[in-house]
C-alpha cells in the first residue's frame, strides 16, 4: 500500500491514505470479535466464514440488514462516535434472533464527507461492541469517502448479520393459541428508531447546547446522552432460553412502528395481543417526549417500544421457567399480557 497515493484524488477530497490509517486503527477492534469460524483478516475482496454444521439436520440461513438512521445526529451533536456502531449491530441481530437464529458474522457499510481515521476507529470499535454482545465475527465492511455529497462532519452507518438455525427449530407462530403469556424484556431507551419526531419534538438541530444540559426529568442525564443510549442487544438470553425445555413461539422486536405493528407481526390470523397497559414499564425519556411534544398515547405505542424492546410468547405452563431464564441472563423480563382469540391486532386493557 505504500505507493498507493493519487495527489489528484486528493485534490478532489479523497484522501486515500486515510482510510488506509483507518483500517490500521480498528484492526485492535476486530480481532475482538473473531469467532471459530472467521478465515480471513480484513483486506480481502471478501469476508469468509466457515460453517459448523455439527448437530443440524437441515440448517438454514437468516439474515437481517438495517442501519442507525437518524439516531446519528445525536452522535454528532456529542462529538462521541463509539456506541453508534452497537445500534448498528442490534438492530439487525436482534431480527435474526426473532426467527431462532444465532447469527455468525457482520458486516458493515460506513459512508462519509471525510474519512477521519480516529472517528471512523471509533465507529467500528462501536460496531466491534455490539458484534461482542452478540457473538458474531465482524469479518468484513467499507468506508467510502463522499466529498460533496456528506458534510465533512457527518456520516451513515449501516449493515448486515447473518444467522443459523436448524429448520425444526424456526421460530414461526404456528404454535401460538389463546391464553399465551406475552412476556417483555425492557429496552434501554429509544434504541434507533423514530429519530425523526424526536428530532423535531426536541429541535435537535436548534438546541443542541441544551440538550446536552441535565434534566432533572431523565434522573440528572441529559436528553442528548439519554438518546444517544445505545440499542439494547437481546441475543444471549434468547439464545438461552431457545436452548432450554422452553417452546418459545413467537419473538417480535419491537422497532419502528412500536406495539401496533411489531408485536402482531409473530402472532397467527385470528389472534391478537391483549396488552395490559399498566404493566408496561414505560421509562422517562418516552414520558417527557410524550410531554414535550404533545404526542397522543397511540402514536407513542405506533412509533416507539415504550421501555419494551422485545416480546416473547410462550404457553402459560412454560412463562414463569422462561421468566426464570431470562433473569438468570441479565434480562428483568415481566409479563405485559396474553393471546386472544381475535382480529384486532393489538387490545389495551
Amino acid at each position: 500500500m505504500e505507493n498507493s497515493y493519487s495527489e489528484s484524488y486528493k485534490a478532489a477530497g479523497v484522501d486515500i491514505t486515510a482510510g488506509y490509517r483507518a483500517v490500521e486503527l480498528m484492526k485492535k477492534h476486530i480481532a475482538r470479535t473473531k469467532t471459530d469460524g472467521v478465515m480471513t483478516g480484513i483486506g480481502g475482496f471478501g469476508g469468509l466464514f466457515g460453517l459448523d454444521l455439527g448437530g443440524m439436520t437441515e440448517p438454514v440461513l437468516v439474515s437481517g440488514t438495517d442501519g442507525v438512521g437518524t439516531k446519528l445526529k445525536m452522535a454528532f451533536i456529542l462529538d462521541k462516535h463509539d456506541t453508534v456502531g452497537i445500534d448498528c449491530v442490534a438492530m439487525c441481530v436482534n431480527d435474526v434472533i426473532c426467527c431462532g437464529a444465532k447469527p455468525l458474522f457482520f458486516l458493515d457499510y460506513i459512508a462519509c464527507g471525510k474519512n477521519v481515521p480516529e472517528r471512523i476507529a471509533d465507529i467500528v470499535a462501536g460496531v466491534a461492541e455490539g458484534c461482542v454482545q452478540s457473538g458474531a465475527a465482524l469479518i468484513g465492511g467499507e468506508t467510502a469517502e463522499m466529498p460533496g455529497f456528506y458534510p465533512e462532519d457527518e456520516y451513515d452507518l449501516a449493515g448486515f448479520a447473518v444467522g443459523i438455525v436448524d429448520k425444526s427449530k424456526v421460530v414461526d407462530n404456528s404454535k401460538i393459541v389463546d391464553g399465551d403469556v406475552i412476556i417483555a424484556l425492557p429496552s434501554s431507551g429509544v434504541h434507533s428508531n423514530g429519530f425523526s419526531l424526536v428530532r423535531k419534538v426536541f429541535d435537535v438541530e436548534n438546541k443542541a447546547d441544551e440538550l446536552k444540559q441535565p434534566c432533572e426529568e431523565l434522573g440528572g442525564k441529559s436528553i442528548a446522552e439519554t438518546l444517544l443510549t445505545p440499542t439494547k442487544i437481546y441475543v444471549k438470553p434468547m439464545l438461552a432460553l431457545f436452548d432450554s425445555e422452553v417452546t418459545v413461539k413467537g419473538v417480535s422486536h419491537i422497532t419502528g412502528g412500536g406495539f401496533y405493528e411489531n408485536i402482531p407481526r409473530t402472532i397467527p390470523k385470528g389472534y391478537s395481543a391483549c396488552i395490559k397497559k399498566d404493566a408496561v414499564r414505560v421509562l422517562p425519556i418516552f414520558k417527557l417526549l410524550q410531554k414535550t411534544g404533545g404526542i397522543s398515547e397511540h402514536d407513542m405505542f405506533n412509533t416507539y417500544n415504550m421501555g419494551v424492546g422485545m416480546s416473547v410468547v410462550v404457553s402459560a405452563g412454560d412463562a414463569e421457567r422462561a421468566l426464570e431464564i431470562l433473569k438468570s441472563n441479565g434480562e428483568d423480563a415481566y409479563v405485559i399480557g396474553r393471546v386472544v382469540a381475535s382480529d384486532e391486532g393489538v387490545i389495551f386493557e
